[in-house]
């Protein structure tokens, strides 16, 4: 063996195919969740933008659970755009108005879903954060706003599990049998020196395995230590040498189903990889005879699928019908 395999404890969670999840945090979260989404899994993903900071995310599902808090006061513009200092910056509009809408709508989108949802998956990317110098509360990002309006920190751990155990009785009275899956993403924040990336990390490690003692419903995945050990090869990283390749997060994802869902869910896969496969064919003579029987064969399969696995495939069969003569 040249390399080590982190083993994952077995879980009780069990998921079936229809489990809906909320996912949010870093882009690990966003991947994770596209790749449900991608399967067919009933998922919210990342409903605030990216988030990178734990505060931030656990500020914003108190609020998504019904804790009062005014958003105009914290929104600011920047070269005629109005921005949310809690929220990524692609949640933005020249209008504040209509920013204040779609802040509603986002928060009402995600309440809906915890009620519902089986699994919350909140990925901490890092433990630097920042702090506006005007009011001394931590902000979600900076909105390329000039550096002296802010000053950054690092969290201390009892900081993170502080704002997670204020949030958490809240998501519990909301939804009381939500499961919750804390992650730390394996993407290197190298802008913070590798150094001050590590310590990041450690705290953040340090939090969830504190978090996951304290409380039976929150559990860990190791994503960041199978990106680190497991995959200790630069091969598995992008060439930005920060995000994982598509093979690494393939790998990743992999592990999590395993862990996580059901068999059913675990034997549907292979079978709606073909279909994918399928629906991504391009045909030299898509008016061909073969080609038009192909795609009769492939829509009768997605129909078995659709029907065995109660699943909604009307976009895939329209893609499909659209192409039959």
């Amino acid at each position: 063996m040249f390399r080590t395999e982190v083993s994952i404890k077995a879980s009780q969670l069990n998921l079936p195919h229809q489990s809906e999840v909320v996912t949010i945090g870093s882009c690990f979260a966003e991947v994770i969740g596209q790749k449900l989404l991608q399967n067919k899994v009933p998922a919210l993903v990342n409903p605030f933008g990216t988030i990178f900071n734990p505060l931030s995310a656990c500020l914003l599902l108190e609020i998504a659970c019904g804790k009062t808090y005014d958003f105009e006061q914290h929104l600011v513009q920047h070269n005629g755009v109005w921005y949310a200092y809690d929220l990524h910056s692609a949640l933005s509009s020249p209008s504040k108005e209509e920013l204040l809408h779609i802040i509603e709508q986002k928060l009402q989108e995600t309440h809906d879903q915890l009620q519902r949802a089986s699994l919350l998956i909140m990925t901490w990317g890092t433990a630097v954060s920042y702090r506006l110098t005007a009011t001394g509360a931590v902000v979600a990002n900076c909105h390329k706003l000039p550096a002296r309006q802010f000053t950054r920190l690092l969290l201390n751990p009892s900081e993170i599990t502080d704002a997670f155990n204020q949030m958490l009785p809240r998501l519990q009275q909301l939804n009381p049998t939500l499961q919750l899956l804390l992650t730390v993403s394996p993407v290197r924040h190298t802008k913070e020196t590798l150094e001050i990336n590590s310590v990041s990390k450690a705290i953040l490690r340090l939090a969830t395995h504190q978090l996951t003692e304290a409380h039976e419903q929150v559990q860990y995945f190791p994503a960041y230590e199978i990106m680190l050990d497991d995959l200790r090869d630069y091969r598995f990283y992008k060439s930005d040498l920060v995000h994982p390749t598509d093979m690494a997060e393939d790998y990743i994802w992999q592990k999590f189903v395993s862990a996580y869902f059901d068999e059913g869910f675990q034997a549907f896969l292979p079978e709606w990889e073909k279909i994918k496969r399928a629906l991504a064919h391009k045909a030299f003579h898509p008016v061909s005879a073969a080609h038009q029987q192909f795609l009769k064969a492939t829509l009768q399969q997605l129909r078995q699928l659709e029907q065995k696995h109660h699943l909604n495939c009307s976009a895939e069969a329209a893609q499909l019908q659209a192409q039959l003569l």
